[in-house]
Formats: structure tokens, C-alpha cells, sequence
């Protein structure tokens, strides 16, 4: 079992799977979008990923605003959420993604990637640091969950 993270854009979706103990996150790849509006072959590509790595929870960004207020970008997410969850079958979590692609344009800035490919590899960075969010919380609860009993 493993679990995918997903960075939902207008252009781009950005996809990260964990390994198979559910601890790491890893960057697989960017899945290009033609039009905001055309989705059919960005869920195709989503639903042969979660096929190839047996997935079986999906955690999608959530973009809130910073005030906490939800905008059309949250519309746009849901809507997505509700397509991939029927075509796949796959239950879906929204993740609180605020700050992820500062954090993760940071994070490669600090690494010495250059500026275009930063870029370039941005949505997938904040996949991951989507998805690692999620299993860390997941651990962690688990854990107080275990001190409790």
C-alpha cells in the first residue's frame, strides 16, 4: 500500500508517492495540463500511477487562503477531487498546502538549483512536501493514540 500526494494547478499536477512503509515521500513526476479546463488525460496518467503503485489513499493540496478563507482555487480543487475519487475509486484527503510552493522554491534555491529549473520542478517539490506532511501526522498520531492506551 502506498499513498499519492498531489499539488493541483492550473498548468501542472504535481505527483509524489510514499514508500511502502509510509514513511518518506518521493517526487515522480509532473503531469502536464493542455487547458485548466481539460482534465480527461491528466486523470488517465493520475489513474495509471495509482494502478503501477498500488495506491491506496490520495492526499490532495488544499489552497487556501492565508486568512483561511476559501477561494476559486478551492472550487476548482474540489471539483477535482470529486472527478479523480469516481474515476479511481481511491479515497481522497484535502491537505492544508499553504506556503508548500514557497517552501519547497526555497527549499531547491537552498539546494543551488537554478532559477529555470526550479521552475520547472516546483509542483512536484510541493507534492512531496505535501505527502510528507500527511505521513508525519499520521505517524504522529498513531503515536499518541499508542501512549494513550
Amino acid at each position: 500500500m502506498r499513498i499519492m500526494g498531489l499539488d493541483f494547478g492550473t498548468k501542472t499536477v504535481g505527483v509524489a508517492i510514499s514508500d511502502p512503509l509510509l514513511i518518506t515521500a518521493q517526487g515522480k513526476e509532473i503531469v502536464r495540463r493542455e487547458k485548466p479546463d481539460k482534465l480527461r488525460k491528466t486523470l488517465a496518467r493520475l489513474e495509471e500511477l495509482i494502478e503501477e503503485y498500488d495506491v491506496q489513499e490520495i492526499v490532495l493540496g488544499n489552497p487556501k487562503n492565508m486568512n483561511d478563507t476559501e477561494g476559486e482555487r478551492v472550487e476548482k480543487t474540489k471539483e477535482f477531487k470529486e472527478m479523480l475519487e469516481r474515476r479511481s475509486g481511491v479515497p481522497i484527503v484535502l491537505w492544508d498546502e499553504r506556503l508548500t510552493t514557497v517552501a519547497a522554491d526555497r527549499y531547491m534555491m537552498e539546494a543551488g538549483i537554478r532559477r529555470e529549473d526550479r521552475k520547472e520542478q516546483v509542483d512536484k517539490i510541493a507534492a512531496v512536501f505535501i505527502l510528507q506532511g500527511y505521513l508525519d501526522y499520521r505517524k504522529n498520531r498513531k503515536n499518541n493514540e499508542e501512549q494513550t492506551c
